[in-house]
């Protein structure tokens, strides 16, 4: 016997089957949304933790005598840093500061940092100074770099200046170091920000090191036309800015010829607005007061390392007050011969050094042994 439906339950099949069809879609397109929100929750945090890595590093890339920490400003802003100390720090004696900051594409002590380029803990091991590494606040430059061009950072008070000041301070206390030798160097960005802390806040910092940087105000020159504004016009705000703080600031300018993101001259006009800054604090007026004297010195090829000449502008007195290191096959780079990351050179002259010895140099000559 063959059995067959009958005809009026026949479309009741298909109509339930195709519910059951209707259902299933609606259930598949109602998952999507889920689907598609916790893909975007999942991304976001992936996003949030390479960032963090990015600025902050991993724990195991620390030393033991490393620490980071924060400093939190009166308006609540917040700025991470991260200290180096050396052997010697047993609080036997203050010590003094090397504050180092990091160019655009970088960070302080995370991934491409300012601590591998310069390889300051190993010298500071040796010569017994602490160093600290700020780093940029995740989200406030698209490529990490220090706001140097925004004028709102190029004043006492607020800012970056005011956060690394209290960054310089905070170390100072924390850690014994010595508040008369407190330095500040700095590569591309971070030498802009460095210079713009020389000028604002001259009672924290005894010397500055420019490596790849240029002058305070250098977001109003013109590069098409930089003789329009020159180097003595931005050197007026700058002694504006030190107002009744001014003082003979030590300056270190480390240039290189081949460098395709600032330009020999932008270096070079940091050494004529410097020594017009120092003009205008010798007597309030440019005309060359204090007669500064020019030494330069042909540093040849040696093994691996290419040559250099360092030049140093004196006073009467013979204290340096600018010294200048040009290196024509130097791009735009710190340079040490065991430097890490992108942004640095290891067969240009030993900047680290350098940047070292000229501040010591600025320390023996602020005891009377200079």
């Amino acid at each position: 016997m063959v059995f067959t439906r009958s005809p009026e339950h026949a479309p009741r099949e298909g109509n339930a089957i195709m519910t059951e069809s209707l259902q299933a879609r609606v259930r598949r397109r109602r998952r999507w949304p889920r689907i598609v929100g916790l893909s975007a929750a999942a991304l976001a945090l992936t996003a949030v933790a390479l960032s963090l890595v990015f600025q902050f590093g991993l724990p195991w890339w620390s030393g033991a005598n490393d620490s980071n920490h924060v400093h939190v400003s009166s308006d609540g802003a917040r700025q991470h840093y991260q200290v180096h100390l050396p052997p010697q720090h047993d609080g036997s004696a203050e010590l003094p500061v090397m504050m180092a900051l990091h160019g655009c594409g970088m960070t302080g002590f995370g991934w491409n940092s300012m601590k591998d380029a310069t390889r300051f803990n190993a010298l500071a091991d040796r010569e017994g100074f602490i160093v600290v590494y700020p780093t940029q606040r995740p989200f406030e430059s698209a490529i990490n770099c220090w706001n140097s061009s925004d004028p709102r950072n190029q004043v006492r008070g607020s800012g970056e200046p005011a956060l690394l000041a209290g960054v310089a301070r905070e170390v100072v206390s924390t850690f014994g170091a010595d508040a008369d030798r407190v330095h500040v160097s700095g590569a591309s960005s971070g030498a802009g920000a460095a210079v713009i802390l020389a000028a604002t806040y001259p009672d924290v910092f005894a010397t500055v090191t420019s490596v790849a940087g240029g002058e305070y105000g250098l977001n109003q020159v013109d590069p098409d036309d930089p003789d329009s504004t020159p180097p003595s016009a931005t050197a007026r705000q700058a002694w504006a800015q030190m107002g009744d703080r001014a003082r003979p600031l030590p300056l270190l300018v480390v240039q290189g010829g081949q460098d395709d993101v600032v330009p020999t001259i932008v270096g070079e006009r940091l050494v004529d607005h410097w020594v017009a800054l120092h003009d205008l604090i010798d007597d309030g007026l440019l005309n060359d007061s204090l007669a500064l004297v020019s030494e330069t010195v042909q540093h040849p090829p040696m093994a691996t390392q290419y040559g250099y000449e360092h030049t140093t502008l004196r006073t009467a007195e013979g204290r340096a007050l600018v010294e200048y290191v040009f290196a024509d096959r130097l791009g735009h780079a710190w340079s040490h011969p065991h430097s890490r990351g992108l942004f640095t050179d290891t067969g240009g002259p030993d900047v680290t050094r350098i940047a070292w010895a000229f501040a010591q140099l600025h320390d023996a000559a602020a005891a009377g042994d200079g």
